[in-house]
């Protein structure tokens, strides 16, 4: 496996936001992390990436604690925050080659123009970040994860402000890297949770209420979509019923 959570918390004051849980994933097979506003999604992220710290339980990405192993971490993760964090005085260009120099990458004009191409940013790689629509910024944030070539990657919201045509060539790209790397998305839109992910995940307030593979979820919940599945899960009683089915298993 690439990671491995085990009774994972975290509390903001005397509020839990995540709450004891556990999961794994793994190479080859795209992980979908679903749940409402709030629910403990991008603070569960922000701890597998070593952005903060978490309260209690344990983390390791390949092998690495992510508190003992920071840098080593850092090292092999791409991540894509939700609100993607850019240079926006930068050019597209200098903003990636300024990725390039943080991890040392051999061939940097090479790897450059191959993500450019990759995340189809070839017409506005001469251009400042802050003239870039919302799609393109998000599309650079991207280019700036897959750079140095991680074993493992983040996406929380990856297709953000993204129009349907750049939708499509990004969720091939996820699918493509999906096939040798561990992928975790994060999103609320269901279409591209079924569009490329293998697995799911559903966590409310704090606790997983679902973990599955994408068609098993579906086997066990006939004539349902997955919206439907996830708004069930996901409401009072649905956690109630999710709590009694994983105490029996």
């Amino acid at each position: 496996m690439s990671i491995s959570v085990t009774n994972l918390s975290k509390d903001y004051g005397q509020q839990r936001a995540v709450n004891e849980i556990s999961f794994e994933a793994y190479p080859g097979k795209i992980l979908g992390f679903l749940g409402p506003n709030g629910a403990g999604k991008s603070t569960t992220m922000k701890i597998l990436t070593g952005f903060i710290p978490q309260t209690s339980g344990n983390v390791k990405v390949c092998g690495f604690d992510v508190n003992e192993a920071s840098i080593e971490v850092r090292k092999i993760v791409g991540y894509l925050p939700e609100h993607n964090p850019l240079y926006l005085e930068m050019y597209v260009r200098e903003a990636l080659a300024f990725i390039c120099d943080i991890h040392r990458i051999q061939n940097k004009q090479a790897r450059i123009k191959e993500v450019i191409d990759l995340t189809g940013l070839k017409e506005e790689q001469f251009k400042k970040i802050g003239a870039l629509s919302k799609g393109y910024r998000q599309r650079v944030g991207l280019a700036q994860a897959i750079l140095p070539d991680p074993k493992v990657l983040i996406l929380d919201e990856p297709t953000s402000g993204l129009d349907p045509n750049q939708v499509v060539g990004i969720r091939s790209l996820i699918r493509d890297l999906g096939k040798t790397k561990t992928v975790i998305i994060s999103t609320h839109i269901m279409q591209e949770v079924e569009a490329v992910c293998d697995r799911v995940i559903i966590i409310s307030k704090g606790k997983i209420v679902a973990d599955k593979e994408l068609g098993e979820l579906k086997k066990e919940n006939p004539g349902k979509s997955l919206e439907e599945i996830f708004i069930s899960l996901t409401n009072e009683s649905g956690m109630s019923r999710a709590k009694s089915n994983l105490e029996i298993e």
